[in-house]
């Protein structure tokens, strides 16, 4: 039988105090809605419906050109009732799950669990259990223990508001029952709304069998009306994945301190120190160690890969047995060979560092191509911009760049070429020979021999 799911999304979450549509609040660095995307995709729907109302352009621009989503306005918020009969003309005649853009942890295989009680026949419902099950709906059974109907908070009476089994809202039902109950949902309650919950003991009126689902989590089907319960469920998030991970062999100094907004793919004997953020595709070889205080951001890091505390790398690759740091900044189009060493202060933008290369302290290398076993001193600058378009500077193997050195691009220094302290090369800089450029004019020494270390 097909699936359908339908996402209530129209909700305009005034309690968030915030111009920014509920379901667009951030959970892990993406909004509580793609999260819930993420697990009707899991099902493989054949349909996925999103209910959008309140701030809808925001909604539908934050999803733009996902193709396999189908949209339902709901210009008026009556309830959940109304909002479901919204989302029937896009679905089919298959099975309706019923899911909602402002609980983000909702996962696939509880979903599943749910649907395999529903059968192809059955309504079933998700249900919680929770010590203080105030703002809920209660499940309300008979003698049997069957589910007959479902109160909620403003309208329970003294015994049903000590139920504490809780209603989550989830609900998966055949969509042609859907299309014969809900033109029947009344607005007699105490909120004036058409409640999806009054389907219930329509179903146990026509005899349709309605069957229940324990959570094994409270926190897993739980709602956001606000900032205080969206941090929350962020740290219910964080301590999932930081789990998931130390299961995995990743040493994490305190997984209380981590931060994973993405995915994280890793070899053995990774470590990760405190207030660490991985955010986007990140991929940790074999013996990463990465300091306290870093934000890593689509970053691949090779085996063995030293990262010191207070780095910044993004969208960026480094080969193994690298160090950078403390203090260093990769942005984002850098590619790092093996066992370079990128020092405190430096930044480099969109550039390739070849094996071996050295940049040890307080430099910006950008819209560079740089050889292997490169030498580039403190205080060096590639002068890649004119004010109006970039220029690549390029730096052959085994050069040395002195300190302060202004490097004007478009420049290439050969081989094996020394540039001299305190030099602003605008031309080219011979292989073999050292460069200067002061206060005289610029020149090279041919034949020069460079320095060799006393023993």
């Amino acid at each position: 039988m097909s699936l359908d799911v339908i996402i209530l999304a129209a909700g305009q979450g005034k309690r968030m105090n915030s111009k920014l549509p509920k379901v667009l609040q951030p959970l892990a660095g993406r909004p509580m809605l793609a999260h819930v995307l993420d697990a009707g995709r899991a099902l493989a729907a054949e349909r996925l419906v999103v209910v959008y109302g309140h701030g809808g352009d925001q909604v539908r621009a934050a999803f733009d050109g996902q193709q396999d989503l189908r949209w339902a306005h709901q210009a008026e918020q009556l309830g959940t009732g109304h909002a479901v009969a919204q989302a029937l003309p896009e679905c089919g005649e298959g099975m309706a799950l019923i899911l909602y853009g402002d609980c983000p942890l909702i996962g696939a295989a509880t979903l599943r669990r749910l649907l395999e009680a529903a059968g192809g026949e059955r309504l079933a419902v998700l249900t919680a259990q929770m010590d203080d099950p105030t703002g809920y709906g209660r499940i309300v059974r008979d003698e049997a223990g069957r589910v007959v109907r479902i109160v909620e908070q403003k309208d329970a009476d003294a015994a049903q508001k000590a139920i504490r089994e809780i209603n989550t809202g989830f609900i998966a039902a055949p969509l042609a029952r859907l299309r014969q109950w809900l033109p029947q949902l009344r607005n007699a309650n105490a909120q004036g709304e058409y409640y999806l919950t009054d389907v219930i003991a329509l179903a146990v009126a026509d005899g349709v069998e309605v069957a229940s689902v324990l959570s094994a989590d409270a926190w897993e089907p739980a709602g956001v009306n606000d900032k205080r319960q969206l941090a929350e469920l962020e740290r219910v998030y964080q301590r999932r994945q930081a789990d998931a991970l130390l299961a995995a062999g990743v040493t994490l100094i305190d997984p209380a301190r981590f931060d994973l907004r993405g995915r994280v793919s890793h070899g053995q004997d990774v470590e990760i120190d405190v207030n660490v953020i991985l955010e986007g595709e990140i991929r940790l070889g074999h013996g990463v160690k990465i300091g306290p205080n870093v934000y890593l951001r689509n970053v691949t890091l090779g085996d063995g890969v030293v990262v010191k505390a207070n780095t910044v790398i993004e969208d960026s690759t480094v080969g193994a047995g690298s160090d950078l740091g403390p203090f260093a900044r990769l942005r984002p189009d850098s590619v790092l060979g093996e066992r370079v060493h990128v020092g405190n202060f430096v930044e480099i933008k969109k550039s390739r560092l070849g094996d071996g290369t050295k940049a040890g302290h307080l430099a910006y290398l950008g819209d560079a191509v740089i050889g292997e076993r490169v030498n580039v001193s403190a205080g060096v600058i590639t002068c890649n911009y004119d004010g109006a378009n970039k220029f690549v500077t390029t730096i052959g193997d085994d050069a040395f760049i002195g300190t302060d050195s202004q490097l004007v691009a478009p420049v290439t220094i050969g081989a094996r070429a020394y540039v001299a302290a305190g030099s602003t090369i605008t031309l080219d800089a011979p292989e073999d020979a050292l460069t200067i450029c002061r206060a005289r004019g610029q020149k090279s020494i041919d034949g020069w021999k460079k320095p060799v270390k006393n023993k």
